[in-house]
């Protein structure tokens, strides 16, 4: 056993609690727990329910693998058996120290005999010790072979070792207990962040690939900044916090009425009063006629009137774009009186339906469009009442700013280009592009990928939205279907 310190011990636990990497955090464990045993080999497997999975090793000894990868893709989990010596301190829950494996009669080796005939190699000595963490549970196992004097011989692993890897193991398992209870609430987030996804595309289902269409573009995205740009390129921890903020950025409209988001025409759920209304009044128009056969003409004129009116109040419904003439006859159409069930007139629109039919271009009007915009807000407050830490602070801010422009054109804070971080900018241009594109919008027809970048140019020209990101996207092809 080499020298040991105790203040070495405290270094080790320092670093093990600054490491946030599992498989960074076993490897310094292995390496620290050779180095003060000063044994030939080691090996730390980790338990996954009733299993125990190679997780890494090390060793200077001729004939074992350099390559641990491969061998941890090739290794077999080893069931919690008592044929295997590592499973064993796992269901007794103790440390097995063995002078010569080939003359114990306590243990079952015949595994690592096998392995040895094998590689050409003796096992001889070796330590085995739970990795068990406060509540008595084990995580896994650290299992070392061969410990070795000052002259390379192999002796028994000496008692001293056991209770300073045993500590070492310990602050082991603390470690990847507080690792798997962060993992744990970061996959209980990821979770919820699903349903809520799903839980909007359920209750609309225009709306239902915009979310899952967007975070593939972002995926994609940032694997071309990682490959194709370095200098840009995110940590694991930076990537999943902003496409969480693409999963999260529409959850506001969770509480949007359904009659405005899923608003198809211009006058929506009002069209049946108005083809109900003409009906009333053509019919009125008749029974006119039959009263007073000397002015039938007249009503069949003004029922001919009313039917062309809705003939074109029923064409502008579905229509994308009406240009200023086209407003001007619908709005005489709707001043036209018209006759009710109880022979009094009345005007063939009402004052909302007149100012739904008469939206320029979509199919809400102003006050519906407030309604609609408000989802931003909604998605900030929603999110605000969460604990996001750490890298995924921003993650709030970010989701309910992606209606934000540069120009401080956009909504709902009106934010300028100081203030909008690059993650809203690119978060914008995503969602500009999806809503241009997309096939299952029931008020426009997908547009073509060519024009909508020509509309996404036009913007980045005004000002509006970020050149530099919108040429790395179009560079990326992030944006073409599989």
């Amino acid at each position: 056993m080499k020298e040991f310190k105790t203040d070495h011990l405290i270094q080790i636990a320092i670093a093990l609690s600054a490491e946030k990497n599992i498989d960074k955090l076993l490897d310094m464990i292995l390496k620290e727990a050779i180095t003060i045993s000063n044994c030939d080999a080691g090996t730390v497997y980790v338990r996954q329910d009733d299993q125990l999975f190679f997780h890494n090793t090390y060793t200077g000894a001729a004939g074992f693998p350099d390559d641990v990868s491969s061998k941890k893709k090739s290794m077999p989990p080893l069931k919690l058996s008592r044929e295997y010596v590592s499973a064993c301190a796992v269901l007794d829950k103790k440390k097995i120290n063995i002078a010569d494996v080939y003359e114990s009669d306590e243990y079952d080796f015949s595994g690592a005999k096998k392995y040895d005939a094998m590689n050409g190699y003796r096992t001889k000595s070796m330590l085995v010790i739970p990795l068990e963490d406060d509540k008595s549970e084990v995580l896994g196992v650290l299992q070392l072979i061969n410990a070795q004097d000052k002259d390379k011989e192999v002796i028994p692993f000496p008692v001293e070792v056991e209770d300073i890897i045993s500590a070492l193991a310990s602050l082991a398992a603390v470690s990847l207990t507080n690792r798997r209870l962060a993992q744990q609430v970061l996959d209980t987030l990821h979770s919820f962040v699903e349903v809520m996804v799903e839980a909007i595309d359920t209750r609309s289902s225009y709306n239902a690939n915009h979310t899952k269409s967007m975070v593939s573009y972002a995926r994609k995205f940032l694997d071309y900044i990682g490959k194709a740009h370095d200098q840009r390129a995110l940590t694991e921890e930076e990537k999943d916090s902003f496409l969480m903020s693409v999963w999260l950025h529409d959850i506001g409209k969770l509480v949007i009425p359904l009659e405005v988001m899923d608003k198809a025409t211009r006058l929506g759920d009002k069209k049946m009063a108005v083809k109900n209304r003409v009906t009333v009044a053509c019919l009125m128009e008749e029974l006119e006629g039959y009263k007073n056969p000397a002015q039938l003409d007249k009503h069949q004129d003004k029922i001919k009137e009313i039917k062309r009116a809705y003939e074109l109040i029923e064409e502008c419904d579905t229509k994308g774009f009406l240009p200023d003439d086209v407003l001007e006859n619908l709005r005489n159409a709707a001043k036209i009186m018209v006759l009710d069930e109880e022979g009094k007139e009345i005007a063939l629109l009402t004052g909302e339906e007149e100012t739904a039919i008469t939206v320029r271009k979509g199919t809400l009007t102003d006050e519906e469009r407030n309604v609609m915009q408000s989802h931003v807000v909604y998605t900030g407050k929603m999110l605000d009442k969460m604990d996001f830490r750490g890298p995924y602070s921003n993650v709030p801010d970010w989701a309910a700013s992606h209606h934000e422009l540069l120009d401080g054109s956009g909504y709902p804070n009106h934010k300028t280009a100081e203030d909008i971080p690059v993650q809203v900018r690119f978060l914008t241009i995503i969602d500009v592009y999806d809503a241009l594109t997309a096939e299952d919008r029931p008020y426009k027809p997908p547009m073509p990928s060519e024009k909508a970048f020509g509309i996404l140019d036009s913007m980045a020209n005004e000002g509006k939205i970020d050149k530099n990101i919108l040429d790395l996207f179009k560079e990326s092809k992030a944006w073409e279907k599989e």
